[in-house]
């Protein structure tokens, strides 16, 4: 067990670095291609802190192990919302853009609602799974969100470009290469050794999924908004997030069903009642207190909600 754990950390470790590695060796060969740092941004940067999550659930899908698919995203989406957006939040209360309160937290709504309808084929057959055509349907609208988020961006240029460095064409492959290197072996290992560490604990691939591997793969984005929060830039704490969930949905579990059909455990859908109420309850919280502001209060109520439900989940396993 003891080995298992620290393989499992290991890869987490690879799976974070490579993506970090990925980012920057890949940034910089763009912007030498004359790429504008609009569409660096829009594709190597904001897939760069997916990576673990895409990488997991790609290892995972191959495998056959849906239940650390929708564990890992569900479980990811979930961790992001309530304890990376409630630590955030008690950091510095988090003022959000009337855009983000408008548009990007009911899409990410939305994207928890066609993730049900999707998986739990209400409208089609008896079976529960997200076939190869749902995702496609996933992909369309991952798509879609990434064309309103370029002609976002065009519209509101930021002022803050990519930061791009400067390094020798030996750096930039041997960057991109470990990256690569890093994410595919850290994935390997978090999917082998969660599997192993369900099978010895005596619990399931789902909770592992939802607990373990969805945390390990948030790091980068806990990491990214509790910086940006501590630097008091809320738009970046809070963008980050509700961002990072429809990725997830929309774009990672496109694609882990187009590499193979995923069975669907209908006992996630309790975990997405969790995500769109919480959801429900951001969108809410732009409108008591003070407007188009998480306050503190509430992202403790965030945080607090995480925990308990974590401790229930734990409890029904034991």
């Amino acid at each position: 067990m003891i080995l298992q754990i620290i393989l499992l950390l290991v890869g987490l470790v690879l799976l974070v670095k490579g993506a970090d590695w990925l980012v920057d060796g890949a940034s910089v060969l763009a912007k030498k291609k004359n790429v504008s740092d609009l569409a660096i941004g829009l594709t190597i940067v904001a897939f760069g802190t997916s990576a673990p999550e895409l990488v997991v659930n790609a290892v995972a899908a191959s495998g056959n192990y849906p239940d650390i698919v929708f564990g890992n995203i569900i479980g990811s989406n979930n961790f992001n919302l309530f304890i990376i957006l409630g630590l955030s939040g008690l950091i510095i209360p988090l003022s959000v853009q009337s855009s983000t309160v408008w548009k990007e937290i009911p899409f990410s709504l939305f994207a928890a609602i066609v993730l049900f309808f999707l998986a739990n084929n209400y409208f089609l057959t008896e079976s529960k799974e997200v076939s190869i055509w749902d995702a496609g349907i996933l992909l369309v609208f991952f798509a879609a969100f990434l064309y309103y988020v370029a002609t976002q961006l065009k519209s509101e240029p930021s002022i803050d470009s990519v930061e791009i460095k400067d390094y020798s064409t030996q750096k930039i492959w041997g960057l991109i290469i470990i990256g690569l290197v890093g994410l595919v072996g850290g994935g390997k290992l978090v999917v082998d050794n969660a599997v192993s560490m369900a099978q010895s604990l005596g619990v399931s691939e789902k909770i592992i999924g939802l607990t373990i591997v969805a945390a390990g793969t948030s790091l980068p984005e806990l990491a990214t908004s509790v910086v940006a929060a501590m630097k008091k830039n809320a738009d970046i704490a809070i963008g980050n997030i509700v961002g990072s969930n429809i990725f997830n949905i929309f774009l990672i579990l496109g694609v882990s069903g187009i590499i193979r059909p995923l069975e669907f455990n209908p006992s996630f859908n309790t975990d997405l009642y969790l995500l769109a109420g919480g959801t429900v309850f951001l969108f809410i919280a732009m409108f008591t207190g003070k407007r188009h502001k998480l306050d503190r209060w509430e992202a403790f109520v965030l945080l607090a909600t995480y925990l308990l439900y974590t401790g229930y989940l734990i409890g029904l396993e034991s």
